[in-house]
């Protein structure tokens, strides 16, 4: 180390001693220490004392030099970390919402337009292969339309359950939440209960996906928005349970916001399906 700067260091370090006098206790030790190659001047590691040196660590120390990092503290040199005061305590966690405001909408609206994607992919493949019956039966040999309609009037008379039951949410009232949830679910099952019906009948007759390319597209279309249906309502029932047993919390009215949507879309695809499939499917 060269004389000027041990000169300032000198300085440095008499001012250090005036500035730590008041917080050092009696029994408390000043360490320092020269090496002659210049890589450091002092080396002690205190609780209440002066640290000079590169890189030296201290809990009560002042700063001094290029690139001291302090937390009321001294320290004399270049590139010294200080971990802060000895009784301040470290914090390892963030103390803000690391969440962006309304992300978990923003991404579950991402997920309902990829599956509005796979939905437009199947109703595509329905559109060129709904009229290749393989000499099978036709749509309107198969369809029974009443059936159909009050499937139909089943799905849309949910829609409007549910949206009672976000009108109990906003206003705070769990019960009636949870009642109009139920009556969602009850509906949403028997929609899916006429639909295993159509299935079931339609294979016993002998008009099973294998039989036609006209077949495979509507039982997979059709299929596809019963399984979306049934993973609603098993989502249905586990929001009524963390419901009942927390509360409405508003990570509970998010996810209700979140099903809301999903329940709805499920709804205006249903309508689709209602008219291309079965609508068109009994023209000549």
């Amino acid at each position: 180390m060269s004389k000027a700067r041990m000169s300032v260091v000198e300085r440095c370090f008499d001012a250090a001693l005036t500035a730590v006098a008041g917080e050092a206790q009696p029994n408390e030790a000043v360490s320092r220490s020269r090496r002659v190659s210049g890589a450091s001047v002092g080396g002690a590691r205190t609780g209440g004392a002066v640290v000079l040196g590169d890189g030296a660590r201290a809990g009560v120390a002042v700063a001094f030099g290029d690139g001291a990092t302090t937390g009321g503290a001294v320290l004399v040199g270049s590139g010294g970390a200080v971990a802060g005061a000895a009784n301040e305590p470290r914090r390892f966690y963030m103390t803000r919402e690391h969440h962006p405001e309304n992300g978990t909408l923003f991404g579950f609206w991402l997920y309902l337009m990829s599956d509005c994607l796979v939905f437009a992919c199947l109703f595509a493949a329905y559109a060129v292969l709904g009229r290749s019956y393989a000499g099978g039966p036709t749509g309107a040999e198969l369809f029974d339309l009443p059936l159909v309609a009050v499937n139909t009037s089943l799905l849309l008379l949910s829609s409007l359950t549910y949206g009672f039951a976000m009108l109990e949410m906003q206003r705070g009232r769990l019960p009636g939440t949870l009642v109009w949830l139920s009556i969602t679910g009850l509906l949403g099952a028997g929609f899916i209960g006429i639909e295993l019906t159509e299935f079931a009948h339609l294979i016993h007759e002998g008009a099973g996906p294998q039989r036609s390319a006209f077949l495979s597209s509507f039982f997979t279309l059709v299929g596809t928005h019963g399984l979306h249906v049934t993973f609603g309502i098993v989502w249905l029932i586990t929001l009524m349970v963390q419901s009942a047993k927390h509360g409405l919390i508003p990570e509970n009215r998010r996810r209700l916001m979140c099903l809301s949507m999903f329940w709805h879309f499920l709804d205006v695809v249903w309508i689709g399906v209602f008219t291309f499939v079965y609508l068109m499917g009994v023209l000549p």
